[in-house]
């Protein structure tokens, strides 16, 4: 074992970033160990306040921030936003790079031993700390994620295909297993959660209601649906499998543009599926050519199999008198 390189000796990562991603795959690795001891390592899920955009932080979410920062200083990361700060930090004067991350996604699920994540993107840095985050997606130069689960697992991309690695209990090493990771075009799975039904506008309700329909509806086909309430789980499921993920707008206060953020959450997901041959909007605009308005701005998101984005913005698209129509007489659930 290494506490210099976490990464099998045949990682091809680009030698500017290397320092930064060796980084992050050390602080990831000992993250790995914490949470698979669970409560023997502490009150991990354990509130202890809440985040710059009112979120309740847990344990896990802080002791995670508080690591990756102090990991990346003098690693050529000059900018750092976390989902768990208000504003952004300076690490590094003299770097050149900027990085925005979720410490610890889907901590919500710590309890009860679900898979859960951390989510990264790198950028070429600029003078200002948070102008460097708000530009559009299609900037970064890296995304990636964590995903602590039954196998500890990096899949990352650097604009050139996407990389899966898994963490070797024996070596410590996150070692590389694919090097050209691609999205299933075909699947029978999608990813909402339908107990805010009621909330969605009627393109998306009308795409649900066809699904639902199965072999006896429009799409003639069975579907399943998933929901883990965890991104990463989420979006390494459809890397693996293919399928869909949804996260609307609603008609809630505050989900008006969704509720997954735009900068350190869909950005890097949305990059990352893109790599994989997949397709990431906000139900009818690419996410990565979208520019935030403020560091934790939100967004909707879907995400998933080329085919199946596409038929959502297909049903977006269609004229509000023929989406009534098809909601009228396919409704399977009434409001």
């Amino acid at each position: 074992m290494t506490d210099r390189n976490p990464y099998s000796a045949d990682a091809p990562i680009p030698a500017r970033l290397r320092p930064a991603m060796e980084a992050i795959g050390r602080v990831g690795r000992d993250l790995a160990r914490h949470i698979a001891r669970g409560p023997l390592a502490g009150q991990l899920a354990a509130a202890v306040g809440d985040n710059a955009d009112g979120d309740e932080q847990k344990a896990l979410d802080v002791m995670a921030d508080t690591a990756f920062a102090a990991a990346l200083r003098g690693t050529g990361i000059r900018w750092y936003a976390s989902e768990e700060q208000d504003r952004v930090i300076e690490l590094d004067p003299a770097g050149r790079l900027a990085l925005a991350i979720d410490p610890l996604d889907g901590s919500s699920n710590i309890e009860t031993n679900v898979s859960i994540g951390t989510i990264f993107s790198i950028r070429e840095a600029g003078e200002a700390g948070e102008p460097s985050f708000l530009r559009p997606g299609h900037e970064q130069i890296a995304a990636g994620y964590i995903i602590y689960g039954p196998q500890c697992m990096m899949v990352v991309t650097f604009g050139d295909g996407v990389q899966d690695y898994v963490l070797d209990l024996e070596t410590g090493l996150f070692t590389l297993v694919n090097s050209r990771l691609t999205i299933p075009e075909e699947s029978a799975e999608f990813a909402i959660n339908a107990s805010n039904y009621r909330h969605w506008a009627r393109p998306v309700r009308a795409y649900i209601d066809d699904c639902l329909a199965g072999s006896e509806g429009p799409r003639a086909k069975n579907f399943n649906m998933r929901w883990i309430a965890s991104l990463v789980a989420e979006t390494h499921r459809i890397l693996v499998r293919g399928g869909l993920f949804l996260y609307p707008r609603d008609d809630r206060p505050g989900y008006a543009d969704g509720r997954l953020r735009m900068v350190y959450e869909c950005a890097p997901i949305a990059m990352l599926i893109e790599q994989a041959q997949g397709r990431a909007t906000d139900a009818t605009t690419r996410i990565l050519d979208k520019v935030p308005a403020s560091l934790h701005a939100r967004t909707p998101f879907v995400f998933g199999s080329t085919t199946k984005v596409d038929r959502v913005t297909a049903y977006h698209d269609l004229p509000e008198q023929e989406v009534s129509a098809l909601f009228g007489h396919r409704g399977l659930f009434r409001v």
